[in-house]
């Protein structure tokens, strides 16, 4: 096996000819490590919480008011499932690739687990599907000709930068897959080369560099994709 960081995932095994990655892997570890944390945080929901439940409460209240301040309360509860998903599992998914074995542990000569937003397929699909929701709630909440109505005039100039946002949007999917995984590929490099010269001590800053990196990243994604959904779903002031 070649040493050092590539780019593609490593390529585990296929299921007919379904190739099974390393960072596909982690993504469905991911999902499985999520539904074990939220039924231990809400087996025995108390009316004064403690440990699990306490935390969760704290971080699902910020984000849900988050929501609240910008989206307004009819459309809260809509926005909120999707953005929050979109928050633990991108949080859980860069966690997890801080983990010891991650980069390590090998399996028929490739590595086993790796970060699974360290792949650029794994964050594009996270960013095709927010702009795919984004729209779809735009439809939803504009109806077809107020959403075409957001891209398309009679006035010519309206019409050039209805054009020139619609073309906005597409670098919107561009931006959010590329910021996620940008950081996350680079953190991994800079974490495999420190360990790989020193083996104890000094990759431990750089470690808790990375799970602030991994915060920050799951809260920008989730706000930016919240701040998409509420400026796509509003109407033109004309329109009021």
């Amino acid at each position: 096996m070649e040493s050092g960081i590539v780019l593609p995932p490593e390529i585990l095994g296929y299921f007919y000819n379904f190739p099974i990655t390393n960072t596909l892997l982690v993504s469905w570890i991911t999902i499985a490590v999520l539904t074990a944390v939220s039924i231990l945080a809400t087996r025995k929901i108390k009316l004064v919480p403690g440990g699990l439940q306490n935390l969760f409460e704290i971080i699902i209240d910020f984000v849900y008011t988050t929501v609240s301040d910008l989206a307004g309360d009819k459309k809260t509860k809509v926005f909120f499932p999707i953005v929050a998903t979109f928050f633990f599992f991108i949080l859980f998914g860069n966690l997890l690739g801080l983990f010891p074995g991650f980069g390590t542990i090998t399996y028929k000569g490739e590595v086993l687990l790796r970060s699974m937003n360290s792949d650029l397929n794994m964050t594009l699909a996270l960013a095709l599907t927010s702009a795919f929701l984004t729209h779809a709630f735009a439809l939803r909440y504009l109806g077809i000709l107020g959403y075409l109505k957001k891209w398309f005039t009679l006035n010519p100039i309206f019409l050039f930068v209805g054009i020139l946002e619609l073309v906005g949007e597409f670098t919107k999917v561009v931006s959010l897959s590329f910021r996620l995984f940008g950081n996350i590929f680079a953190g991994e490099v800079v974490l495999a080369t420190i360990s790989g010269i020193f083996a104890f001590l000094v990759p431990l800053p750089f470690y808790f560099l990375e799970i602030i990196v991994g915060f920050v990243q799951a809260a920008v994604f989730m706000m930016l994709t919240l701040v998409f959904m509420v400026l796509l779903s509003e109407k033109h002031a004309a329109e009021h």
